[in-house]
């Protein structure tokens, strides 16, 4: 395993650039939390090769939120990923009682993690093979995960 690193931001494009670096990283699983995903681009083209790539090699995607309508207008491309790759990626919707948590993360195979301290600014900080900095953010997820519902889910029609 390398030395641990750990990358600051305060900007939409290098929390962007770091939130992908992280996600490039993941071999196995990627966890993500955020209120809604506005900020990240899902429905992007790039990120849509990204997880693809990711999903078909075996890996797994668990997305977390509270209001998934950002998606639901916005990211047809993933929308269709989580249709094409529903064995591999879920989605689950936050009950109204965990709709306070303001944070925003990332996490790839217990080693990367992204995290933004509040999801209305970007600032934040991306650790790279560095677990004990996943701990936290990790159980955080567990818990979310736990207590949400499936939501985005692919239906006869499509979505």
């Amino acid at each position: 395993m390398d030395e641990p690193l750990l990358v600051r931001f305060d900007t939409r494009r290098d929390c962007e650039a770091q939130w992908q670096a992280v996600m490039a990283r993941a071999v196995r699983r990627l966890d993500m939390f955020d209120p809604d995903f506005s900020v990240f681009p899902l429905g992007s083209s790039e990120v849509d090769a990204q997880l693809r790539a990711f999903l078909h090699g075996g890996g797994s995607l668990r997305l977390a939120l509270h209001d998934p309508g950002h998606i639901e207008r916005h990211a047809p491309r993933f929308l269709r990923l989580l249709r094409d790759y529903s064995h591999l990626a879920e989605c689950r919707q936050t009950p109204r009682a965990l709709r306070q948590l303001t944070d925003s993360f990332c996490i790839a195979d217990e080693l990367h993690v992204l995290r933004r301290f509040h999801s209305d600014w970007m600032r934040g900080e991306a650790a790279f093979d560095a677990p004990g900095a996943v701990d936290v953010p990790a159980h955080r997820f567990a818990g979310i995960w736990e207590e949400s519902r499936p939501t985005l889910l692919p239906s006869v029609t499509g979505l």
